[in-house]
């Protein structure tokens, strides 16, 4: 029986990086992935596909560009799903190449197959031809992260009613589409068809879609996307789906209310893939939804065994779940290692995309906190101008105490980009005036962090 310092449960990022950083600490350390290939959901049906899928479409479709030239441009007439896949394949590739490459560099042994637990210390991992070898560690790491949700009044069939990985397998570009559920992988997938044209419709039982994003920023979101012709059915419940002769699908709402599409995708929320783990015999007990409960460290109730990533729920970011992982191997051998974050940024690979860091408005009035706003329109800087973006906002968050900045909140083509920008300036405890003196590259959407401080300044000055 082979033995371990530490044995990794998933290759996704925070599986990645534990291993990673435990070899690098010059530990003995084995990854267990129960596909063929190493990268997880990100890599394979995850963040990296949906984000590549979303750059094809921004590029084809020429969306962007409509502005200067037409609603009725696009970059290449006839779109067809092999141009999205052929892109899509070779971005897939080299990703799981870069993984492997830097498992393989640091000494990480690789072990394919289905991983269960025997007891603290022993897992049993079982191949596709069903061979079963057991393996030791001192600690384990569990990184397996989530599956769709299937609910069962939802007859799944894989073509045309699909949950949200299945969306990668469809064979062709549909005219009309239903989303079930309005939360990020709904909304990111709602816009992405939506710029090819396909008329989109998403269903949720809740009032506001992304209800944690600041107010201001989905008003003008919803104004964007409702003009595209992305239909929100919002409040509204699914209580049976159909699909007729013809092959269309057909969501019954309870309102009574029948949404018609030629796919229908589900994307109401994810569940922990720890069923398989058998957890039972170490005394590590899932909640309703398969995820796990750790500590401030990521230990669970067994003290060498931690969990990172989405399995443990929230924050559920790929960024976040790579430094949970790190952050456990440091802990697992008592390496020095920085407090584990509290400032993340939120990114939103929607069309347009949406990013936020640090608090938002209501945060600051539930805490009666003191505080001022400015915000800028991408598309009134220059470089907006050039690039075409036709809509987009900054928002900034300023302490009326100190003058610190609070809180960032941008929609519009290249937030997730700009928002590490606001979050430097969080970390640091930076100032309204450093925005206001700070000079940035003409012209840049930079710029509108000194656009959206000076609207501040004015109002604080009044």
């Amino acid at each position: 029986m082979k033995k371990f310092d530490l044995i990794v449960l998933g290759s996704g990022p925070g599986g990645q990086r534990a291993a990673i950083q435990a070899a690098k600490l010059g530990k003995q350390v084995g990854i267990v992935e129960r596909r063929e290939i190493v990268g997880g959901v990100t890599a394979h049906t995850g963040t990296i596909p949906s984000k590549t899928l979303r750059e094809t479409v921004l590029h084809l479709s020429g969306i962007n560009q409509r502005c200067f030239y037409g609603q009725g441009y696009r970059a290449k007439q006839d779109i067809t799903i092999d141009d999205l896949l052929t892109r899509l394949q070779t971005t897939i590739n080299q990703q799981i190449q870069i993984i492997q490459d830097q498992l393989t560099r640091n000494g990480v042994t690789t072990i394919t197959g289905t991983a269960s637990f025997i007891d603290e210390h022993t897992i049993q991992v079982v191949t596709a031809d069903n061979n079963e070898t057991r393996y030791q560690a001192d600690y384990f790491v569990i990184a397996t992260g989530t599956l769709p949700h299937r609910p069962d009044h939802i007859p799944f069939n894989n073509t045309t009613i699909i949950d949200s990985d299945g969306i990668l397998g469809i064979d062709r570009i549909p005219r009309t589409m239903s989303i079930i559920g309005g939360g990020v992988i709904g909304v990111e997938y709602a816009t992405i068809f939506s710029a090819l044209d396909v008329k989109v419709t998403v269903i949720d039982g809740r009032e506001k879609i992304l209800d944690f994003i600041d107010d201001e920023i989905i008003d003008d979101f919803r104004h964007d996307i409702k003009e595209r012709g992305v239909a929100l059915r919002l409040g509204e419940e699914v209580i049976g789906v159909e699909e007729t002769d013809d092959g269309q699908t057909i969501a019954n709402l309870k309102s009574g209310k029948r949404v018609k599409g030629e796919v229908l995708m589900a994307a109401a929320g994810r569940v922990g893939a720890t069923s398989e783990l058998e957890l039972h015999n170490v005394g590590i007990e899932p909640d309703d939804v398969g995820r796990l409960k750790v500590d401030d460290n990521y230990t669970t109730n067994v003290r060498n065994i931690y969990a990172v990533g989405d399995v443990i729920g929230f924050p559920a970011l790929a960024s976040t779940s790579a430094e949970q992982g790190r952050f456990a191997a440091c802990h697992a051998f008592r390496n020095t290692s920085s407090e584990s974050f509290k400032l993340f940024p939120f990114g939103i690979y929607a069309i347009p995309p949406i990013s936020v860091v640090g608090k938002t408005e209501q945060e600051l009035k539930a805490d009666n906190t003191p505080y001022e706003m400015g915000t800028a329109r991408l598309k009134e800087t220059a470089r907006g101008q050039i690039r075409g973006n036709a809509q987009g906002l900054l928002k900034l968050l300023f302490s009326l105490t100190d003058r610190k900045l609070l809180g960032v909140h941008i929609v519009g083509e290249g937030a997730t980009e700009l928002i590490h920008i606001g979050q430097a300036v969080i970390a640091h405890g930076g100032k309204l005036d450093y925005f206001v003196d700070a000079v940035f590259n003409y012209p840049t959407l930079a710029e509108a962090y000194k656009v959206a401080a000076l609207d501040a300044w004015n109002r604080i000055s009044l």
